[in-house]
């Protein structure tokens, strides 16, 4: 459990922590974005959209952030098409499928803004293109900005809602 978790409302002044072997080389954190060889991935979006993907060396696991010379990981930002509070849980619906891309989800996280609530497990609904449950705060809300780091450079297009993007490089 970390101060975050504990206290929410530390994410206004310290981002949640993270663990820098899922992301690729070279990621840093704010609070509301996530930086990856110094690319805000807030600009990536509003440069292309949802979703969007940009790839960049991996690390070695184990290294404390040493950048493989072989290995790519990506990023993955997708939107919040619908969040659900229902009697049988919270459920999520995103506008990318990831049913082909191997994304850390205990690494998922919120951009965009800083939530002070506390976080609650949602489940993913199969438009992801997986069934998964993963941790967030419980004030999600359409339209909100999810990052997802991925396992291997993100070259195949990602699905979307309105047909499919391809690698944001």
């Amino acid at each position: 459990m970390t101060l975050t978790t504990i206290l929410p409302s530390l994410r206004r002044s310290i981002p949640d922590p993270f663990l820098a072997d899922r992301w690729p080389a070279h990621t840093h954190l704010s609070t509301t974005d996530v930086i990856v060889d110094d690319v805000p991935m807030l600009r990536l979006v509003e440069q292309r959209g949802t979703p969007c993907v940009h790839s960049a060396a991996a690390v070695i696991p184990g290294t404390g952030g040493c950048p493989s010379a072989t290995e790519q990981a990506s990023v993955v930002v997708t939107r919040v098409v619908a969040a659900a509070f229902g009697e049988d849980g919270h459920h999520l619906t995103l506008d990318a499928c990831l049913a082909d891309v191997e994304p850390c989800w205990s690494e998922l996280r919120l951009i965009g803004r800083a939530s002070t609530t506390h976080t609650v497990s949602f489940h993913l609904d199969s438009a992801a293109g997986t069934e998964q449950r993963v941790l967030l705060p419980r004030d999600l809300a359409p339209g909100d900005l999810l990052a997802a780091p991925c396992r291997g450079e993100v070259t195949q297009a990602v699905g979307s809602a309105s047909g499919f993007i391809q690698n944001g490089e």
